[in-house]
């Protein structure tokens, strides 16, 4: 077997999260952030899933993403796609899950170094 030290070079890490509740480098957010390896706005406009808006996604374009998380707090739930539909337009991969596992996907991704935007609410 062979084995590998995991190291994570991004500059904000995800390092627990608990229904209400994400750590991000020892601060804890009870609010929804947005987050990548090299920035951290907190807090993120959107509060509940039906508060998102076109405009949330439109913002995300000027970090250039090749991949945008969207936590949808502890219930997995779809928005309708004309919401992101930018990203997709500007072909950008966009992944929707429950928060909890987009704060893995998030940590697995920045670990390889990948250009991810995560969007969480909490």
């Amino acid at each position: 077997m062979e084995l590998s030290l995991d190291t994570n070079n991004a500059t904000y890490q995800i390092q627990s999260y608990k229904d209400g509740c994400i750590t991000v480098n020892g601060q804890k957010y009870s609010e929804a952030i947005l987050i990548m390896p090299d920035h951290l706005i907190t807090p993120w406009g959107p509060t509940t899933l039906d508060s998102l808006s076109p405009d949330h996604f439109n913002d995300l374009l000027q970090f250039k993403p090749e991949l945008v998380i969207l936590g949808t707090g502890s219930l997995l739930q779809f928005p309708p796609k004309q919401l992101y539909a930018v990203l997709t337009e500007n072909r950008i991969g966009v992944e929707i899950m429950n928060t909890r596992s987009a704060c893995r996907t998030y940590t697995l991704l920045t670990s390889e170094n990948r250009r991810v935007v995560a969007g969480l609410l909490v």
